[in-house]
């Protein structure tokens, strides 16, 4: 046998094992592959950063709101200590490809499950029921019911369907106002400017329960929509059923009504029951 010969082949062979390797490796980088959440003991979680009561980083660089009382207790029964959570800002327009890249392990983010969106991602859950409704100022009787929003100055984000929803559907002569983001709606609603915000009764109770807009505002309590919020994961994970088990036993053992309660509570927000894992509401 010739010894060069025989060293060659060796070669050879490794560096076919090592093109093999690292060909895998970008083809599952190319595909999303999911995110190895154990590295470090690290866990990537997306939530919104401008939704008070829901998920908010806080200008001293905490975070607060029932999605991250949630995302946390879900964290901790995969294994995950509050410490070893990495935040990460997920934007409506920006979940599904944070979970199809792998950038996140799961989002919990004010993100009602459609149709459409379950054929780009997973979600476990539903864990909360919300639906669309109106703020008005407390001391503000005329509108008592969605048609009285008719001839009224309804305001919502730039980009966001509700209130186009509400004039489509609802209340025809109703006035739009499109504002950059909902803190300015609520500036305009506490001053006159505005007679309603629209949006998730979710997210209007958030903003109405911080301690700026005590006893300002109310919920109409209309309940124009249905909006099951669900926990994003990437296509395929197992993460889906284990987030599942963890949402069951955060009802069981009171800690979700607590959550909402704490975050949601103080603007009078009327819960809907815990939704039933895996019962969609229409």
């Amino acid at each position: 046998m010739n010894p060069l010969r025989t060293s060659r082949a060796v070669v050879a062979a490794a560096a076919a094992v090592v093109l093999s390797v690292t060909s895998t490796g970008f083809a599952n980088a190319a595909a999303g592959a999911p995110r190895d959440s154990g590295d470090n003991g690290k866990i990537v979680v997306g939530i919104k950063f401008d939704q008070p009561g829901i998920g908010l980083k806080t200008p001293d660089g905490k975070y607060t709101g029932f999605d991250v009382d949630v995302a946390t207790y879900v964290a901790k029964q995969l294994g995950h200590d509050p410490k070893d959570i990495e935040w990460k800002e997920a934007k409506s327009a920006d979940r599904e490809t944070l979970l199809q890249r792998g950038d996140v392990d799961f989002i919990a983010a004010s993100y009602s499950i459609t149709p459409k969106r379950a054929e780009k991602v997973d979600f476990a859950g539903p864990y909360l029921l919300a639906h669309q409704d109106v703020l008005v100022r407390a001391d503000d009787d005329s509108i008592k019911k969605p048609s009285d929003l008719n001839n009224k100055k309804l305001c919502s984000v730039t980009g966001s369907t509700s209130a186009q929803n509400v004039k489509d559907k609802i209340a025809p002569n109703a006035q739009l106002q499109q504002y950059g983001g909902y803190s300015e709606c609520l500036t305009g609603l506490e001053n006159g400017v505005i007679d309603a915000v629209t949006t998730d009764d979710a997210i209007l109770a958030g903003y109405a329960a911080q301690p700026e807009f005590k006893g300002k505002f109310k919920l109409g309590g209309f309940k124009m929509s249905n909006e099951n919020y669900g926990i994003g994961v990437q296509k395929g994970s197992d993460l889906k059923a284990k987030i599942n088990t963890a949402l069951e036993k955060m009802v069981a053992d009171g800690s979700w009504q607590a959550a909402v309660d704490k975050n949601l509570g103080p603007s009078g927000y009327q819960n809907e029951p815990a939704p039933k894992i895996g019962v969609i509401v229409q």
